[in-house]
């Protein structure tokens, strides 16, 4: 799923709830192959502004992913490689209009793609005045490039890699 119209909203509670009702489908299709089932992205940190989509990365042994690609595609969900991206799979959907739109990765438990969001999403869960910074230049990118999400990500990148340049001091 491809954003077109960016749209970046204040923090919602709702996204808490929405996440869950994702999560009870994926467990419920997935059983043990899931070694666990997280909420990253912005949607993921309270108080942040963020594109009204939930991201979440379900983390897998290695050796159970065909096993969740094949699980997860009789539920509705496509798989489309990892897009570029090495450590996770990324994955449509179709017939699931009574969840929140949503990006569904797999990754291995090792991951470097599954360490980075973690690291990203609890840096921001204990940094109120990033949590703020970053809200800010995320509503200010999307008012300037509600058409544009490549400028609507370029224009953000700067307060991003001052996160990652915090993460690596740690």
């Amino acid at each position: 799923m491809r954003t077109n119209y960016v749209v970046v909203l204040p923090y919602d509670e709702k996204w808490k709830h929405n996440f869950i009702e994702i999560k009870n489908e994926l467990e419920a299709a997935l059983g043990n192959l899931a070694v666990s089932i997280e909420h990253v992205g912005s949607t993921s940190v309270e108080g942040l502004a963020a594109k009204p989509i939930i991201d979440i990365d379900v983390v897998v042994k290695l050796d159970d992913l065909q096993a969740v690609i094949k699980a997860l595609s009789g539920i509705g969900y496509i798989h489309e490689g990892n897009l570029g991206i090495e450590g996770r799979e990324a994955f449509a959907y179709e017939g699931k209009e009574h969840l929140q739109t949503h990006h569904l990765y797999v990754c291995p438990e090792d991951s470097e793609e599954l360490k980075r969001h973690l690291m990203f999403r609890d840096y921001l869960r204990e940094n109120p005045s990033a949590v703020i910074e970053y809200s800010n230049i995320k509503l200010e990118a999307a008012k300037k490039y509600p058409e544009d999400i490549e400028k609507y990500i370029e224009y953000k990148s700067p307060v991003i890699e001052k996160i990652y340049k915090e993460l690596a001091l740690r």
